[in-house]
């Protein structure tokens, strides 16, 4: 028997593509008058400094820090970081958070799961400020009885460790949890 369902937020709850798009143009749009990266260098750049934080750090949820990822790409260009790192952080957060749309029927979904007295949890590769963040300007937070981020649980999915502390936070057996996600190899590797 089902006693929790845990799911995932990104492009789960709501199209984090799209609204990632938001926040690469948002981005741009502060750096391309201050270094005279456009949007299609800032994309480059964007993705190549996610990929090298991710090479050094492993799948960690910190590797998921846009601040930190700003931060790397201005020490490597040997650019300075202040204001810049923090200023870029703000201007990509903003571009997506303004931008982010619930999936339809996802507000319905939780309420009949909280009807029927099932635990409702998050599980998510991401930093836990950035997704109470999401999870606040999606009018979800208030359905959530616990949450995992890959943060907290020092792996990313499809760990062992990050799907057994969503267990032991839902209070049951991993076999009466229901995970609920968009990409099949991570969210049910």
């Amino acid at each position: 028997m089902i006693e929790a369902v845990i799911f995932d937020l990104d492009n789960t709850l709501y199209d984090f593509d799209a609204a990632n798009e938001f926040g690469l143009r948002a981005l741009a749009a502060y750096t391309e008058p201050v270094f005279g990266w456009d949007y299609p260098k800032m994309k480059d750049l964007y993705e190549e400094s996610r990929e090298k934080l991710t090479e050094r750090m492993g799948d960690v949820g910190s590797a998921h820090n846009r601040l930190l990822r700003f931060q790397n790409l201005l020490e490597e260009k040997k650019l300075p970081l202040h204001p810049h790192a923090l200023e870029m952080a703000k201007a990509y957060w903003r571009g997506v958070l303004d931008n982010m749309a619930l999936s339809p029927g996802a507000r319905e979904i939780m309420e009949e799961l909280r009807r029927m007295g099932i635990r409702i949890g998050l599980g998510t590769d991401m930093t836990a400020y950035m997704q109470y963040e999401k999870l606040i300007r999606l009018g979800l937070m208030e359905y959530m009885d616990f949450i995992v981020s890959s943060e907290e649980a020092g792996t990313d999915k499809p760990g062992n460790a990050f799907f057994m502390l969503c267990a032991r936070k839902a209070g049951c057996l991993p076999g009466e949890c229901l995970f609920i996600g968009d990409n099949i190899v991570r969210d049910y590797g």
